[in-house]
């Protein structure tokens, strides 16, 4: 289950990643283990925890059964940790020469190398075998793919040779969805792959957002995102497409899935609030605005809310539908 970043990579804090960060060294026991559990990136597996759970109510028709529901967050959660660890272990040359990034606990050498390695493996290895064992063949199977496309395809091949890096790359960030419909189904339907449609249209501009802001340290770390190589009329003009296309897949729920009106009503709502944002991103390019006088940042966090609410919908429409049965 690995919503990974917002990318891949969510999932911010600035960025959920960059408050990942251990108090202090880690000269006692207790602070190891926060090193070791900053290197998970906990606020970007919260991220995808609000992906996975709504579809597994979809999926269910209502409330799901709690125990293949927790075991799916569970080892979900543990399948985002490995991945997030690992990343922290390809990318902690880069993370050291970032602000936002150069307190993770690999940079700092809070972790060792091999540490970081040991540990994301083995929660990779404990996060497959549990899908298995407890959950489905299939859902393991997506979980490993989300790891393995997190790692092999964004953090080595796509992050820093390609602008396209979070287009393509946050494809991983999309599995949880299906991830969660699968724990529930034991297969994949139309629905959850509109909800990752949803994910996979929404990165883009909200990670862009979040790069404008942060644009000086991806040009030190010489990462291709987006606003390093382009302009700010171009990247706004990019997120405000993508927004469109987000709200608009979203809205394709409500057929597919059959829901209430209450769903695409909240989507419309929802979404005519994040592209009057976007749009006012765009007017003020047009007029001159630059750098932080953009104010990127208030679009990064209200695109954060509008995927916790949209969600939050999707969760409470089934449920609306059983009591007006």
């Amino acid at each position: 289950m690995t919503l990974l970043n917002r990318s891949p990579h969510s999932a911010q804090a600035g960025s959920a990643e960059s408050r990942d960060e251990p108090a202090a060294g880690p000269p006692t026991f207790g602070g190891y283990v926060r090193a070791y559990i900053a290197l998970s990136k906990p606020r970007v597996i919260e991220l995808l925890l609000i992906t996975t759970i709504p579809v597994m109510f979809v999926a269910a028709g209502g409330v799901p059964p709690l125990g293949t529901a927790v075991a799916t967050l569970v080892f979900g959660a543990m399948s985002a940790a490995s991945a997030n660890a690992l990343n922290c272990y390809f990318d902690r040359d880069i993370d050291q020469e970032m602000r936002r990034t150069r307190r993770r606990p690999a940079a700092m050498q809070l972790v060792t190398p091999r540490g970081a390695v040991l540990y994301g493996l083995a929660l990779g290895v404990v996060s497959t075998v549990g899908f298995a064992a407890l959950v489905n063949w299939l859902s393991a199977a997506l979980s490993l793919f989300a790891i393995l496309f997190y790692l092999l395809v964004y953090t080595l091949l796509l992050k820093r040779r390609t602008a396209q890096n979070v287009v393509w790359g946050g494809i991983a960030g999309c599995m949880p969805v299906l991830i969660g419909w699968s724990g529930i189904t034991n297969s994949l339907d139309w629905a959850p792959f509109v909800l990752f449609l949803v994910v996979f249209f929404w990165t883009p501009p909200h990670t862009w957002a979040l790069a404008m802001r942060y644009r000086e340290d991806y040009a030190a770390a010489n990462v291709p995102m987006l606003p390093v190589v382009a302009g700010d009329r171009r990247v706004v003009l990019e997120c405000v497409l993508y927004s469109w296309a987000t709200v608009l897949v979203s809205l394709a729920l409500w057929p597919v899935a059959g829901t209430t009106l209450f769903y695409p009503l909240a989507a419309l709502v929802l979404g005519g609030i994040l592209l009057v944002q976007a749009h006012r991103l765009l007017n003020r390019v047009r007029a001159g605005v630059t750098g932080a006088q953009l104010k990127t940042m208030g679009f990064f966090h209200l695109s954060n809310a509008y995927l916790a609410l949209l969600f939050s919908a999707v969760t409470i429409d089934p449920l609306l539908a059983n009591l007006l049965a």
